[in-house]
């Protein structure tokens, strides 16, 4: 087999740790570029799926602002993770837990991929905010928690995928589970973070469709969620 660069989707998805690590260490920039363009093409046709809700012009906004926000992320966690993994018992270098990282968001972009035709099914049902539906109603409210759930589930499954090749590289389960988890909570904040600037989730029905608004510094992403979920318990 060869194990120095993926050669399709499927063996990709498969994540067999004898071939992450091959691919990892074999330093090809066709991983790299593989990566980026699975990550493009999922998150990309998932954003735009989400933001055709709002207008086609916000569609095409979304279809970038995510594959950004899920490469930035990246980049930032890369360089983060490299410094938790030794800590934790994980003998990696940076450009390895970047690497790792990618190929991560790489199958979660796949899966945003595939879920994108659910996520317009349920963009298609919800009332648009010129017909029926408010930014305090629990249609939209609704809408906003599922499409974020989606990309939250989405991010764990990319993850998961890494614990064979983590409990085989550090040759610890206790080590390998450690380190996902340190993982987890830095693709959490970091990547809601990010998301809440760029905005590809919320789209104010009193402001024009922009690609970033003024206001894009205030108020946090958490604090969104919350209020979604309070929209929703109590209509």
């Amino acid at each position: 087999m060869n194990t120095k660069t993926p050669k399709s989707v499927g063996a990709f998805l498969r994540a067999e740790p004898e071939c992450f690590r091959g691919w990892m260490l074999s330093r090809q920039g066709s991983l790299v570029a593989f990566c980026i363009i699975v990550t493009i093409a999922g998150a990309g046709s998932y954003g735009a799926a989400m933001g055709c809700w709002r207008d086609p012009l916000q569609a095409f906004y979304t279809g970038i602002k995510l594959p950004l926000v899920i490469l930035l992320t990246t980049l930032g966690n890369g360089l983060l993770n490299g410094m938790l993994a030794p800590l934790l018992g994980l003998n990696v270098t940076f450009r390895q837990s970047l690497a790792m990282v990618l190929m991560s968001f790489a199958i979660t972009a796949m899966v945003l991929g595939a879920l994108s035709p659910v996520a317009l099914f349920i963009v298609w049902n919800t009332p648009p905010l010129a017909v029926g539906t408010t930014e305090s109603s629990p249609e939209y409210a609704l809408l906003q928690l599922t499409l974020a759930v989606f990309v939250a589930l989405a991010g764990v499954m990319g993850n998961l995928r890494l614990v064979p090749l983590l409990r085989e590289w550090a040759g610890s389960a206790s080590v390998a589970r450690n380190v996902l988890l340190a993982w987890l909570a830095g693709n959490l904040f970091l990547g809601s973070q990010i998301c809440w600037v760029l905005r590809p989730f919320i789209w104010g029905g009193n402001r024009p469709v922009e690609f970033i608004g003024q206001n894009c510094f205030q108020g946090s992403f958490f604090e969104t969620v919350f209020n979604a979920a309070h929209h929703l318990i109590f209509p």
